[in-house]
């Protein structure tokens, strides 16, 4: 695939702005774009002259011997390499931004919890600054595991820049517009899309639209990559045309900038005399992308019966167990429900994966009270959930016709590792003390007769 944008007319130190244009489709695939026409090499990777006078780089987001359809890697065509991007590193501390392992020994993450959303306050936060870890899990040391932050963003990153060196991060913004401004181009993201920012990559975050706030998964493991849709085929659930990456845009600034970055749970800064995001062209499968979540054709029981939540997976990231994911990233939005004599909601249970479910807008189905957009649910592993009485008693008293649900978007990180509250969520984060409560009114309902006491 490509994209070619001209600047006729323009400075280079306009091109950042000038350049932000469009998007590529497809996920995986091989791009190239440039934003200069020529920029790009044709035929090699590194010539010994580059166009323009740029320097050939190449950014690796797999081993060098992973085997070809998981290798992933970007040539890239900068006006500096990375090597100027850095300098000496000093530690700072961002002290809401918390990485796995962090067990609290004053913190019981065994339990059933419900948050309301964390409210916006006067106070100036960047994505840096602004960003407020809820749970962790695994050990970002072995790159095993992931985080569950919030993010509230009130103003823009000012020649201010930032990559992780520990993760990849998948951004459900659900309220608020934000910008990011990468060194492979740039993605404009709202409520009900996501996007996905590989590790290592450089960015800067803008807000278009603000106050911003938003969930992010920070995945320490193996990349996010689309299931495997077995016998549903072809087709239907995430399909890959509806990913975007973007074309080529660069920035041409000589501006005292600082560089942060997040490595094995600690955030170190370094200071330049200059803009990171210089890659005048690029190609390669390592890249940003975004997703419109309304894209999503979610499948299911057309007669009866209810299939296992796996079918509403968007992405996954695997572990080293076949099927067992390190993380999943499922999607509950609208949708027809038909099945016959069925009860519909998500039924009682329990099971080895953690549950962090995030409400992007509407009511969701199995809690038709308390869990409200921008608000977060955990049911961690091997503790029994599901629907709270109000919803048990509807759906097994409904007269079952074919029923759309509508207005809803909520969403689930699900991991094989258990998920440890921060202080954060157990003490400053607003929780829903008595969300436990929700199940005190389910009933016995066994009389010793078929059909039950349902009086």
């Amino acid at each position: 695939m490509s994209g070619t944008e001209e600047i006729s007319g323009l400075t280079r130190a306009a091109a950042a702005t000038a350049l932000h244009a469009g998007y590529m489709p497809g996920f995986g695939n091989d791009f190239e774009t440039e934003a200069l026409p020529g920029a790009l090499p044709e035929g090699m990777n590194s010539p010994q002259k580059c166009a323009y006078g740029l320097y050939g780089e190449q950014l690796s987001g797999t081993a060098f011997t992973a085997p070809g359809h998981q290798n992933e890697r970007t040539w890239c065509y900068r006006i500096r390499p990375s090597v100027k991007h850095t300098g000496r590193f000093e530690r700072i501390d961002l002290p809401y931004w918390k990485s796995a392992p962090h067990v609290l020994e004053d913190v019981t993450s065994l339990g059933q919890y419900r948050w309301d959303p964390v409210p916006h306050s006067e106070e100036r936060l960047t994505w840096l600054t602004g960003m407020r870890t809820m749970t962790t899990a695994g050990d970002v040391h072995v790159q095993a595991g992931m985080a569950a932050h919030i993010y509230l963003v009130t103003e823009s990153m000012q020649d201010a820049y930032f990559y992780s060196a520990d993760s990849e991060l998948l951004v459900v913004p659900q309220e608020g517009r934000l910008r990011f401004c990468t060194e492979l181009g740039v993605i404009d993201l709202e409520p009900a899309e996501i996007a996905i920012i590989p590790r290592g990559l450089v960015y800067r975050v803008e807000l278009l639209d603000g106050p911003a706030r938003g969930f992010v998964c920070e995945n320490y493991g193996q990349k996010f990559h689309l299931p495997g849709r077995g016998p549903i085929g072809a087709n239907c659930m995430a399909n890959r045309r509806d990913f975007k990456t973007p074309v080529a845009a660069f920035e041409d600034r000589e501006t005292p900038s600082t560089v942060t970055v997040k490595w094995q749970g600690r955030f170190h800064e370094t200071r330049i005399g200059h803009s990171p995001l210089d890659v005048v062209a690029w190609h390669g499968n390592y890249a940003p992308v975004k997703y419109d979540l309304r894209t999503y054709c979610p499948v299911g029981a057309v007669l009866f019966d209810h299939p296992d939540p796996s079918i509403f997976t968007v992405l996954t990231a695997p572990s080293g167990v076949e099927g067992t994911a390190n993380i999943d990233f499922v999607l509950f939005r609208e949708r027809w429900m038909v099945a016959e004599n069925t009860f519909r909601p998500p039924w009682y249970h329990k099971n080895v994966m953690s549950e962090l479910m995030g409400n992007i807008y509407g009511q969701y189905d199995a809690k038709p009270q308390g869990f409200v957009p921008g608000g977060m649910s955990l049911h961690n592993m091997m503790l029994p959930h599901g629907p709270d009485n109000e919803a048990f008693e509807a759906a097994s008293r409904a007269e079952l016709q074919p029923r759309k649900l509508d207005d809803t978007m909520s969403f689930m990180f699900e991991t094989r590792f258990p998920q440890h509250l921060t202080e954060f969520a157990a003490k400053e984060a607003p929780l829903q003390d008595d969300y436990i409560d929700c199940w005190d009114s389910l009933k016995k309902r066994f009389d010793g007769t078929p059909e039950g006491n349902w009086e």
